[in-house]
């Protein structure tokens, strides 16, 4: 037997990016507990990124290359009418490499109010997490109740960072 049907898959994904996104929303104006979490998978290593610091989960799609730029940034791509630079945080960081597959990986863009307009490339989008269930262990690191590692993405703090402003080869 095969899997589902690619219109039922696709009303799938849809259905469950909507909830994603109305959580979001909710976190957002404050409906929800604080200290919520997206997981996802970068490079290998899962990370938490602020709920309030993302706009969007879109599915993988094909970037135009920038001549001239980092390795890391991927190109640009077009996510609902808007030119958005796609930046692999796996290159960037010098992580390894997770292995998923094309299927798995998403772009998640960073929210407006950050004022960069870019998408990080993910392996994996792994759902909400709490902090509050979590053990701080040092700094950025969380470890979650079944012993796994997390490091918290700051995104702002990102887009502070020279480097990473610094797209062009210099």
């Amino acid at each position: 037997m095969s899997g589902p049907a690619p219109t039922e898959r696709r009303s799938r994904l849809r259905q469950y990016q909507v909830q994603l996104l109305e959580r979001m929303q909710a976190a957002k104006t404050g409906a929800t507990d604080s200290g919520r979490e997206l997981g996802v998978s970068i490079g290998g290593r899962l990370c938490l990124l602020d709920l309030t610091q993302i706009s969007e989960i879109v599915p993988l799609q094909a970037a135009t290359p920038v001549p001239l730029t980092q390795d890391w940034y991927l190109g640009l791509t077009n996510i609902r009418g808007n030119l958005t630079g796609v930046i692999d945080l796996a290159r960037y960081r010098r992580y390894g490499g997770g292995g998923a597959s094309p299927a798995e990986r998403r772009l998640i863009s960073f929210a407006p109010g950050l004022g960069f307009n870019c998408a990080l490339l993910v392996e994996r989008v792994l759902g909400l997490r709490k902090l509050a269930d979590m053990e701080a262990v040092a700094g950025d690191e969380f470890r979650d109740s079944e012993g796994q590692s997390w490091l918290r993405i700051d995104l702002a703090q990102l887009v502070r960072e020279p480097r990473f402003v610094q797209v062009g080869l210099v």
